[in-house]
């Protein structure tokens, strides 16, 4: 019983991770068709605002979760001004520019931080569920990640803002006939998506050791996650993280750690393969 109970908290866990690695993403590239390979180093970032502001004195939640991705989300609205706005519809373009914008943060980085490792401890203790060992942080993450959903769902589906953020996308001239710039909305999102990105970084931050570097562990898992999704935002992002996270966790118990990673990335090839369309391509037609 107890094993069981710790194999469903860290499956959980490896969900809401996927789902936290990818919902940035899934906003820029799944409403805005922007291939940003910097989502890796938006979140990079958002780790090292934490860890900043907690090393100035700031409690480690106000850090996380406001500082740290108002600071990204301000990041991506100076890049989106100033790079990604004369990139659309130009996938090859972005791709390149936002690949170069990688290397200039890392860089950057590199000189303002140094290139050891740093971080800060996880906030919430762990725990003893019969002779197993659970960290307490995981049950963080996993509410930090269903409340994400839920509040994108409500934003895109409930608010005024959402839903011409959703029209704009799909007709951006229909939206400028209604008054609406879209050059504003794209604005607005690429911030909200860097924003995003920038709290996945800053909550996954106590739990890794960060360098200037750190981005790249995250950008296969994240473009993995929201392709295989489909078109559907948010059920998209829930139903391929769902799947990743479980065969992963599955594979990890029953062997290693590391045959876990390559189980995630082989049902990756297969699942692209069968469902090229991702899964909300092929089923939940119409889910936002």
């Amino acid at each position: 019983m107890d094993l069981s109970f710790v194999i469903l908290v860290e499956m959980l866990y490896a969900v809401a991770s996927l789902i936290l690695i990818g919902a940035g993403l899934a906003v820029v590239f799944g409403m805005m068709k922007v291939i940003n390979l910097a989502h890796g180093e938006f979140m990079m970032m958002g780790g090292y605002a934490t860890i900043t502001a907690v090393n100035l004195g700031v409690n480690v939640f106000v850090a996380m979760l406001v500082i740290a991705p108002l600071i990204v989300g301000l990041i991506g609205l100076v890049v989106e001004r100033l790079v990604i706005r004369h990139l659309y519809g130009r996938l090859v373009d972005t791709m390149l520019a936002t690949w170069g914008l990688s290397l200039f943060f890392i860089g950057m980085t590199t000189m303002i931080f140094g290139n050891t490792t740093t971080g800060i401890s996880t906030p919430i203790p762990g725990f003893a569920v019969g002779g197993y060992q659970i960290n307490g942080y995981n049950f963080f993450i996993i509410v930090v990640s269903v409340l994400l959903l839920i509040g994108i769902l409500a934003v895109l589906k409930t608010t005024r803002a959402g839903l011409v953020a959703r029209g704009a996308m799909q007709r951006a001239d229909m939206a400028a006939s209604l008054g609406y710039s879209p050059d504003r909305i794209y604005m607005a999102t690429f911030f909200c998506g860097s924003a995003l990105s920038g709290l996945a970084g800053a909550v996954l931050a106590p739990l890794v050791g960060l360098v200037p570097t750190s981005g790249g562990a995250y950008i296969a898992k994240a473009f993995i996650t929201v392709i295989a999704g489909g078109p559907s935002l948010v059920a998209g992002l829930l139903s391929s993280a769902g799947f990743f996270g479980i065969v992963s966790q599955v594979f990890t118990f029953a062997i290693s750690p590391v045959i876990g990673e390559v189980a995630l990335l082989v049902a990756a090839v297969i699942l692209l393969r069968l469902l090229p369309q991702g899964i909300t391509g092929r089923f939940l037609k119409g889910r936002l």
